[in-house]
C-alpha cells in the first residue's frame, strides 16, 4: 500500500458509500468502504493497472 496511506474512491460512486477504496503506490491497497475494519487486499501495481485497463475496455 502507499506509504502515505491516502485512500480514495471513484468519483462515480456518488453519495451512497457502497464502493471500494484504493490507495495506490508500488502496491495498491483495495478495501470495502462498509467494512474497513476487516482490512484490505494488497495488489502489485502492474496487476492493478492491468485490471483497471481491462475494465475500461468493456
Amino acid at each position: 500500500m502507499t506509504d502515505d496511506g491516502v485512500w480514495h474512491k471513484s468519483s462515480y460512486s456518488g453519495q451512497q458509500g457502497h464502493c471500494v477504496e484504493v490507495a495506490e503506490g508500488l502496491v495498491t491497497g483495495v478495501r470495502d468502504t462498509q467494512n474497513r475494519e476487516l482490512g484490505h487486499l494488497d495488489v502489485p501495481a502492474p496487476e492493478w493497472t492491468a485490471l483497471v485497463n481491462a475494465v475500461r475496455c468493456r
